[in-house]
């Protein structure tokens, strides 16, 4: 059975890219590797949620799934007196972060091998952004959302993509009975984008 992106420890020949993207207005050089999520690019739902997240500048931030690090190292770039956490269960898309994030001059960022949130202590976040694991099903999809929820500050905010055929109706759902607000910031091809914002208490 072939590796699924969300494997431990990828046994996937290695088939190392290279290549230049622009995001948010700003130029990233991204290694990738098989064995990781959109190994051959930045796909487009990731690119969509970088678009239109809102992130402050002193943000202390969670990469949820980070991959090889687009969105992660995209919110670095606009939390530029803030922290990005990043974290990802496959070691292979961890290393890779990291050696793209050092490539790219980026400081502010720690990324960690976690499944789900289990090496995170009880560190809490402004801002949790995720283009979530699809294939790894609605338990784990729906596991992010609620530990996201409980890592946000009051006033805090959970940014996710995903696809309408995808599941993008129940995630909602999931959100609302989680969230006090969720809004649909955009939708393109498909792909939505959600702002799920925590109460001040």
């Amino acid at each position: 059975m072939p590796d699924h992106y969300y494997t431990n420890q990828p046994s996937a020949a290695h088939d190392r890219k290279m290549w230049d993207a622009t995001l948010r207005g700003q130029n990233f050089r991204f290694v990738s590797d098989a064995g990781v999520f959109s190994k051959g690019g930045v796909d487009f739902g990731s690119r969509t949620l970088i678009e239109a997240m809102e992130i402050p500048a002193n943000a202390d931030v969670l990469d949820v799934g980070c991959g090889y690090g687009p969105i992660g190292l995209s919110a670095a770039r606009m939390a530029d007196q803030g922290h990005v956490t990043m974290i990802d269960v496959n070691s292979r898309a961890v290393e890779l972060a990291r050696e793209n994030a050092a490539a790219n001059r980026i400081s502010n960022v720690t990324v960690l091998q976690s499944d789900l949130f289990a090496e995170l202590g009880d560190r809490d976040f402004d801002v949790v952004l995720t283009n979530p694991p699809i294939r790894a099903g609605k338990e784990t999809v729906h596991a992010i959302f609620e530990g996201a929820h409980e890592r946000l500050r009051p006033g805090g905010s959970l940014w996710i993509v995903i696809q309408k055929k995808q599941g993008a109706p129940s995630a909602k759902l999931k959100l609302e009975s989680l969230f006090d607000s969720v809004e649909e910031v955009t939708k393109d091809k498909g792909y939505r984008i959600y702002k799920a914002t925590k109460k001040i208490v």
